[in-house]
């Protein structure tokens, strides 16, 4: 019995819906990613939760160019938000903890304080979260798959995410808004925590060592083979016995806007990089930001529930001054 039905069949949540309460609340999700005709479909049944670095743009208009033969229009930049949707700085999604009286950066915020972030945005617990990137880049899809797998880490299952995200919802003439959202304290509540979705340093360099787990490094093909690395790391190269599977790897451009591909793709893609999509696995990047996007594809599209993400990643690894394997 799943957590939702349990919860409905609850007496007190049925006292709730007898005073008058909406049990929209009731829908099932059809999977870890929904399509914009979905959504429409059951847009006053789920909330919609976008987020993104560039918070500006929340409140900008799509910009657009036009083919001076065709007159096509295309789109350019995302803009605006879809209507009715809570906003969430990505910024918010990862924050600064102690960890072994070391500063570290870019973690998952523990439960408590994810769980004021999310209802200082409004986010409430009476409905299924659908997350909305830009869906113009990987990057700004892996923001939201970063804030997806926090809310898995922090107990909830009830998340989902739009196919395509803001970009595609305009490809296919839905309309958006610059209005700023009304503000709203959320009821969201962080579950218990689940390390199971969860990897730390030792752990990574036990699979390293022992090959207890496959390491799947979700960098470009230069900051694994150690020719370029980002700012936040300290020292090039990649965890001994990682296979890469490059960001770009993981979604396919259509009008304007990234979607991600069929499971029977990736099963190909992941066994082409000598990835086995079925076994234990840890995905780590930099900062735990594009990890997001391969721990997404391995445990919740393809079902591998036995892949953990390296929240601290290479930024972590380095400042430890753990060993990396470059060509250098």
């Amino acid at each position: 019995m799943s957590r939702l039905t349990d919860f409905i069949r609850k007496p007190l949540a049925w006292l709730a819906l007898a005073a008058g309460l909406s049990p929209a609340f009731a829908v099932e999700l059809p999977g870890p990613v929904v399509n914009a005709a979905w959504l429409v479909d059951h847009r006053a049944e789920v909330q919609v939760v976008e987020v993104r670095s560039d918070f500006a743009s929340f409140g900008k208009e799509p910009v657009y160019e036009t083919d001076a033969k065709t007159g096509k229009k295309s789109l350019v930049d995302v803009g605006g938000h879809l209507p009715g949707a809570r906003l969430v700085d990505f910024k918010e999604v990862r924050t600064e903890r102690v960890l072994d009286g070391r500063k570290v950066k870019f973690l998952s915020p523990e439960g408590a304080d994810f769980q004021a972030r999310m209802q200082a945005a409004g986010i409430a617990a009476d409905k299924p979260i659908v997350l909305v990137p830009m869906g113009q880049q990987i990057a700004d899809i892996d923001e939201a798959l970063r804030l997806y797998w926090t809310f898995k880490l922090r107990g909830e299952d009830r998340v989902a995410m739009l196919d395509g995200g803001v970009a595609g919802w305009l490809a296919e003439g839905h309309e958006v808004t610059t209005a700023a959202p009304g503000k709203v304290t959320g009821t969201w509540k962080a579950g218990p925590d689940r390390p199971e979705y969860l990897a730390n340093s030792d752990q990574v360099a036990e699979a390293s060592e022992k090959q207890s787990m496959q390491l799947v490094d979700a960098r470009g093909l230069p900051q694994y083979f150690g020719t370029s690395k980002a700012p936040t790391v300290a020292a090039f190269g990649h965890v001994a016995g990682a296979k890469n599977l490059a960001p770009e790897l993981l979604t396919r451009a259509a009008n304007g806007a990234l979607y991600f591909h069929p499971p029977k793709v990736y099963d190909a893609l992941m066994r082409a990089n000598g990835i086995d999509p079925d076994a234990p696995s840890i995905s780590y990047c930099n900062t735990g930001h594009l990890a997001s996007g391969a721990w997404f594809v391995m445990s919740e599209i393809m079902g591998n529930h036995k892949t953990r993400l390296y929240d601290g990643s290479m930024s972590l690894w380095t400042q430890e001054k753990r060993p990396l394997v470059s060509v250098q």
